[in-house]
């Protein structure tokens, strides 16, 4: 299984345990020189978090393999070919590459509209002419699948995947999105940093899960490892899943992750862990402070 580089903290102060703000331009380059030493050769970002993509370009990325995503299209666009022609243009001006990865739909809902198949095929010619090797969609719910997958073919599905929030497996998604060669990169699987959080913290922000929260202290306190181990395990004994992105604020929080991926994770999760509780597993949602 592959990792790629989360870069939300790069371009912003991003994460519900991030006490460190934005990732500074020393601190990014000993994170992206670890990152290689270690076989990680991807990049995720996105033209929506902050200044992630000139911190990029600042850094030196043209051996990378970067994924970006389109932001939601403003309803008033008259021009799509247009528009998504200078989103893309000004996306590799700004990482000073000349050609991405992977290019997805931050909102890919927005195929649903009466402008959907223009979308698609604008992003496709765009593929076609080189400047994107791979296209889809960064999605928060798997049932933007069943929506979407007929009529649109997405060849990278970038999905939520955490201790708590099953959904992508036990939907049926991963297994199907397997099955017709979709690239799979799963996201959040620390769900913000939050399945990290002190617990004596983390229980008064969300209270109203404190039955949750009481079975996983246990189950990680009964099998003697640590939370970061726990989540980290979880994800990696998914055999279906391709690449795992991971975001960082330090050099020092990837070396843990890197040094945790190589343990044999054995254990089994309570099935009670994984939830449907939007609420929680959506952290759009939560009203923390």
């Amino acid at each position: 299984m592959n990792f790629s580089l989360g870069t939300a903290q790069f371009g912003l102060n991003y994460g519900i345990t991030n006490h460190l703000g934005q990732v500074n331009a020393i601190e990014l380059q000993k994170i992206l020189s670890y990152a290689k030493q270690n076989n990680i050769h991807s990049i995720d970002t996105a033209i929506e978090y902050g200044d992630s993509e000139i911190s990029l370009g600042k850094a030196n990325i043209s051996d990378w393999k970067v994924v970006t995503k389109l932001p939601k299209i403003p309803k008033n666009t008259s021009n799509i070919p247009k528009w998504i022609d200078n989103q893309i243009s000004d996306s590799l001006l700004r990482l000073k590459i000349p050609k991405l990865h992977g290019l997805l739909l931050h909102n890919p809902i927005d195929l649903l509209s009466d402008k959907g198949a223009e979308i698609w095929e604008t992003i496709q010619i765009k593929k076609d002419k080189g400047l994107v090797k791979k296209i889809g969609f960064s999605i928060y719910n798997p049932n933007e699948l069943e929506l979407l997958f007929d009529s649109y073919r997405p060849e990278i599905v970038q999905v939520p995947f955490n201790i708590l929030d099953r959904r992508i497996k036990t939907s049926g998604w991963l297994q199907k999105l397997n099955e017709n060669n979709v690239e799979i990169q799963v996201r959040s699987v620390f769900l913000q940093g939050l399945l990290l959080m002190n617990p004596i913290e983390r229980s008064r922000l969300f209270y109203k899960w404190q039955f949750i929260w009481s079975v996983l202290d246990s189950w990680i306190m009964n099998n003697n490892i640590s939370p970061i181990e726990a989540s980290l395990g979880f994800v990696l004994s998914e055999k279906n899943i391709d690449c795992i992105i991971v975001g960082v604020e330090s050099k020092k929080q990837l070396n843990e992750i890197m040094s945790i991926s190589k343990n044999n994770f054995n254990y089994i999760l309570p099935e009670v862990l994984s939830i449907d509780d939007l609420d929680l597993i959506e952290p759009f949602n939560w009203a923390v402070q």
